[in-house]
Order: C-alpha cells, then structure tokens, then sequence
C-alpha cells in the first residue's frame, strides 16, 4: 500500500509543481501597478466580449476619438453568460448585482493594438449578489478595442465608431 502511494504521490508532484508555475507565470504578467491591494483576495474573472463606444469630438482645431462606454457582454469560464459591462464603468451580474467603478491604474496591453489594462475601484455598489462585495477589478488579455487612427474630423463631428474587444475582468473582494 505504501508503494502505491508513493507511485501516486509520485504521479502528481510534476503535476502540481507545473500548475503552481503556470499560476505564478500568470501572475507574473499582470504588471505590479495592476495588482489589487494586499488586503484582497480573487473572487471570480469572467471573459468580456463586445466593442469599445467612441465618439468624435472637436476641442478647437483638434479632432480626437473619445470613449464613451463599453459595451460588452461578460462570460463564465465555462461560456455560460455572465452578466454585462457598460458605461459607467458598471459591471452587472445576471442576479442584479451591480458595480461602478474608477479607473486607478493602467499599463498598456502587450498587444499594442489593443486597448491598455487596467486596475479599477469600484466606488458603487448596487443590489445584492456575487458583485456584492467586490471592491477592485482588473482588466487584462485585452485584444482590439482602440480608438480608430483616422476618420475624426470635422465632417465627422459627433459620429460613433463601435471598436470590437475582447478582456478578462479579474474581480477581488475583501479577504
């Protein structure tokens, strides 16, 4: 018997030891000026896919793209919908429960055509539910979502451009 559990115990320790270097690869990548505060814990990271909302907008002689809100539906790990996220920045889980939040931090993406990553804390709380005692969020696996390069002038004053993007939201809650 003590044979078998040492050929088993065996079996896993490259097992565990590769998940627990993966674990610390992907937290590696999340930049130090991302990272929640010491005092929280992960709470659950959902998958957004949707667009990124600009608006033209003149200031003068300059034309510029400026955000104005996501919009993007949110994904369970296992790709059952989630909830959705939207101006504010707002986040709502399908059980009602919402949060707003600001944005702290960013880092640019490690795709340079995709919109930065972030740190956000939430400031509003709504409802009840799984959101409920999130208090930080990040943004990170950004793909696409950057303003357009051109097409903001002023014939084009006022128009929308809806950008596709894609992001893992990480949410953490008090430990």
């Amino acid at each position: 018997m003590l044979e078998a559990y040492r050929a088993f115990a065996s079996a896993l320790l490259p097992l565990a030891a590769g998940f627990l270097l993966s674990l610390a690869a992907n937290a590696q990548q999340v930049p130090k000026e991302l990272q929640p505060p010491a005092n929280e814990r992960l709470l659950l990271q959902v998958h957004a896919k949707g667009d990124q909302i600009y608006t033209c907008k003149a200031d003068g002689a300059q034309f510029t793209w400026t955000l104005d809100a996501p919009d993007a539906q949110l994904f369970g790990k296992s790709g059952k919908p989630f909830g959705k996220h939207f101006a504010g920045p707002s986040w709502e889980a399908n059980d009602g429960g919402r949060v707003m939040g600001k944005a702290v931090a960013n880092a640019p993406s490690p795709d340079s055509e995709s919109i930065p990553w972030l740190l956000v804390s939430v400031v509003s709380h709504n409802g009840e539910g799984v959101l409920a005692r999130v208090t930080s969020i990040q943004r990170v696996n950004t793909k696409g979502g950057k303003a357009p390069a051109s097409g903001c002038d002023a014939a084009h004053v006022g128009q929308e451009a809806r950008v596709p993007y894609s992001a893992d939201y990480i949410f953490f809650a008090p430990k």
